[in-house]
């Protein structure tokens, strides 16, 4: 049966925000009601940051209210303090912060030592691929590794690691995340139909990102790579701010129109206080398959020169290879598939100079053979 905003509000209705009995929708911290053709219900609660841990109740009421609904196959509620331009925060005027007051960063993942987000300044510069191949030269080196899509417009990991189906729901309504190449893996692609529009604005996203963060039992791990959306809009900016992100990776391509992009990422993540832990030039030269031949089709060493003007670490450089490509196509990304090939080699050399930037050590484990399913 079809779901309408007006039987998910008239849920909602019943549930209240404080002792005075205010209802969520009549508290004004309830974003606009989103639901897509698969009944699929998804909202987000607007808090101050200091609210967190009084509103979670709530918001887990909220979800349990609407997901009783008949129909309704999924309820994607979170906590938001992301508001609307010209809108007054919950609680109260705003305080503006002190000068010096350093960006909020939200709490820790239980069981996640690192959280490291791979970006880029625009779309198009291979970023998803890197990110999956550098989640896979970590664990490569005997470490435990989580990758999250949070690319919610563009999800590519579940084609990257030839993933497919739904994640088990466990209890407390978390859930199970998808395995692959000794990787643990989530990605919204997983939760929709394939060709599916993500037709969201910034908050929902952020709701998405988070829930995905928050709502998933990813475990003991070493490191979780993000794979970040493009660009450096509301979402990004926010996901920096709410998640305790150990550091930040920048992909680029030479040319200098990705490199000026790269630039604005840089700039983003210092100015929310995320340490810059390199940056990748990736598409470095095309090896011809045919003469192995390397020729510079976007240029050479524009993301080396601009890494030492932004003086920050460079992580090194991804050739234009047929094989990163077929092997991304066919979800046999070619760390694990071709572990001892050259492009392998180039993914795992920038994961330890990755590791080490972010520990101070290289990784201590002996190195696992990687299963290939």
């Amino acid at each position: 049966m079809a779901i309408t905003r007006d039987d998910v509000l008239k849920a909602l209705s019943t549930v209240t925000v404080d002792r005075g009995g205010t209802t969520l929708p009549g508290s004004g911290r309830l974003s606009p009601v989103v639901i897509d053709p698969g009944n699929r219900v998804m909202f987000s609660i607007l808090i101050d940051p200091s609210e967190a841990e009084r509103f979670e109740p709530v918001r887990r009421e909220a979800e349990g209210r609407v997901l009783a609904l008949p129909g309704v196959s999924s309820v994607l509620a979170s906590l938001t303090s992301e508001r609307a331009p010209n809108a007054p925060p919950p609680g109260g005027a705003p305080r503006p912060p002190g000068p010096g007051v350093p960006p909020r960063q939200g709490n820790a993942l239980p069981g996640v030592r690192h959280i490291v987000a791979v970006a880029s300044g625009k779309g198009g510069v291979g970023k998803s691929t890197t990110a999956c191949n550098l989640a896979l030269g970590l664990s490569a080196q005997g470490l435990r590794v989580g990758l999250l899509d949070a690319d919610i417009y563009g999800p590519s990991v579940p084609k990257l690691l030839g993933l497919s189906g739904k994640p088990r729901v466990l209890e407390g309504k978390t859930l199970e995340p998808m395995q692959a190449y000794g990787l643990k893996a989530m990605s919204i692609g997983f939760l929709i139909e394939p060709e599916s529009a993500m037709i969201w604005r910034g908050p929902m996203v952020q709701s998405a990102i988070t829930q995905m963060l928050r709502d998933v039992a990813w475990g003991e791990l070493d490191v979780l790579v993000v794979d970040m959306p493009p660009g450096t809009g509301d979402a990004q900016l926010t996901m920096a701010q709410a998640t305790p992100l150990s550091g930040a990776v920048i992909v680029s391509t030479p040319q200098d129109l990705a490199l000026i992009d790269a630039r604005r990422g840089v700039t983003m993540f210092r100015k929310v206080s995320v340490p810059i832990l390199g940056v990748i030039e990736n598409m470095a030269t095309f090896i011809c398959p045919n003469c192995g031949a390397a020729s510079a089709i976007f240029g050479h060493g524009g993301a080396r020169h601009e890494a030492e003007r932004l003086e920050v670490p460079f992580l090194g450089e991804i050739p234009l290879t047929m094989a990163i490509r077929e092997t991304s196509d066919a979800g046999r990304p070619v760390v694990a598939t071709d572990p001892d090939g050259p492009q392998a080699k180039v993914y795992r050399e920038i994961a330890q100079k990755l590791w080490g930037n972010l520990t101070g050590a290289p990784a201590g484990r002996a190195a696992p053979r990687i299963v290939i399913e």
